[in-house]
């Protein structure tokens, strides 16, 4: 699928085309996630070949929107840790908090030429209590040493534009990237510290052998691996089956605006800082290196979605940000994102030394950066008590593939929420 990023990516990836016959780690899926754990056990010494069952930024991190956001979609301080206790929830939120930064300092250690811009985050509060809650969630980021603020009305209309907010969480650390740039950047230093990227190579089964694993592709090859980890988001193909039906595909739809003119930029982002607000139906925007717009949006009713979508997106950019001119699409796309019942990302252990992970739950690229290097610490042989995400029983959800049709009648819903809001 063509996209913005296919359009405008300065960075290529050439696929290492034969396998190895024997690698001490296999990771199964070249997204951001894949690509940042082979990257962490590369520089630990060991030998790593990377497994894509289609092309390089064909699955979620290359159709995603570019944020980079270092907090939980659904979830707070106070949720995570009475879900996980004091000692297991705060190891998460330290982790989590990191993200951006890991992404960051990732891409300067690399030299990632990917519009890198670490400009900081805003959650402007639709409505009264929305405001309390950001107000509340900044303060206990605060308190694990984050900067991050809350800022009155006034201030949020001065950095979007726009009147109808109550408020805004300002995370210092947020930003935004290329995301095609940024996965192929991750490619190149997996090769250059000696690893391979393999495209087309979809994994069918993992079995025993001799103390190893043997991983048997689609094609009829095979690599052999002291250790496995499987990355690969909400995919259901191959080994990937019984992860991916273990979270919630949300089929998200994306689109770019021809550039804006250089006073609506000032009106709207004056320090360049991507945008995601509180409602239900969520609004967000940000720019990338040539001012065009991005915004997304979900359908309720999937079919024709992929033009209307585009359409209602770019109306709904030009009613919101009161933009002087009619807004029209330059392109429409689409990506998937897993979602996991209760908005914290999950690890699984399905063999000795062979583990999967998954749920960035709307923060694919922040949280992606940390769930790669906490598979390359399992992969390592850190014990799994000591890890920040917890290694969950897999539990396939019943009827997954009715799923889209549970997320599309609760995007109804939360659209009539949103018009009671005040």
């Amino acid at each position: 699928m063509e996209t913005l990023w296919t359009r405008t990516a300065r960075l290529e990836v050439t696929s290492d085309p034969n396998l190895p016959e024997k690698v001490d780690v296999a990771v199964v899926g070249g997204g951001f996630t894949g690509m940042t754990a082979a990257r962490e056990l590369l520089n630990a010494g060991l030998s790593v070949a990377v497994l894509e069952a289609g092309k390089i930024g064909n699955g979620a991190s290359g159709m995603n929107a570019g944020f980079v956001v270092p907090n939980f979609a659904r979830a707070d301080v106070a949720g995570v840790r009475a879900k996980l206790g004091q000692e297991r929830g705060d190891a998460l939120l330290r982790l989590v908090g990191d993200g951006a930064n890991a992404v960051f300092r990732t891409i300067e250690e690399d030299g990632i030429d990917c519009d890198a811009r670490q400009t900081g985050w805003l959650n402007p509060a639709y409505g009264n209590a929305a405001a309390e809650m950001l107000k509340a969630r900044a303060a206990q980021w605060r308190e694990l040493g984050r900067p991050v603020s809350f800022l009155d009305a006034a201030e949020v209309r001065a950095q979007t534009g726009m009147s109808i907010y109550s408020g805004a969480l300002l995370d210092q650390e947020g930003g935004t990237i290329h995301p095609l740039d940024y996965l192929r950047g991750l490619a190149h230093g997996v090769q250059r510290r000696g690893g391979t990227v393999h495209e087309h190579h979809c994994v069918e089964r993992v079995s025993s052998e001799h103390g190893n694993w043997r991983l048997v592709m689609r094609s009829g090859g095979s690599i052999s691996a002291r250790k496995v980890l499987v990355c690969t988001n909400a995919f259901t193909t191959g080994v990937a089956s019984r992860m991916g039906r273990s979270a919630v595909p949300l089929k998200v739809y994306q689109i770019a605006t021809t550039s804006a003119d250089p006073s609506t930029v000032r009106r709207i982002a004056p320090d360049g800082r991507p945008v995601g607000d509180t409602r239900q139906n969520l609004f967000t925007y940000r720019l990338d290196r040539d001012n065009r717009l991005i915004s997304g949006g979900m359908a309720t009713v999937p079919l024709g979605a992929f033009a209307r979508l585009g359409r209602s997106v770019a109306t709904r950019l030009g009613e919101e940000l009161d933009l002087p001119d009619a807004v029209s699409p330059e392109i429409v796309w689409s990506g998937t994102a897993a979602m996991t019942p209760d908005f914290l990302p999950r690890l699984y252990r399905f063999g000795d030394g062979w583990f999967g992970g998954i749920g960035c739950n709307g923060r694919g690229i922040a949280m992606t950066a940390q769930l790669g290097r906490v598979l390359a610490r399992a992969a390592l042989g850190e014990s799994i008590d000591e890890l920040p995400i917890p290694v969950r029983p897999l539990r396939p959800l019943p009827f997954h593939r009715f799923t889209p049709l549970v997320a599309s009648a609760a995007l109804l819903q939360a659209r009539l929420k949103d018009r009671f809001v005040q």
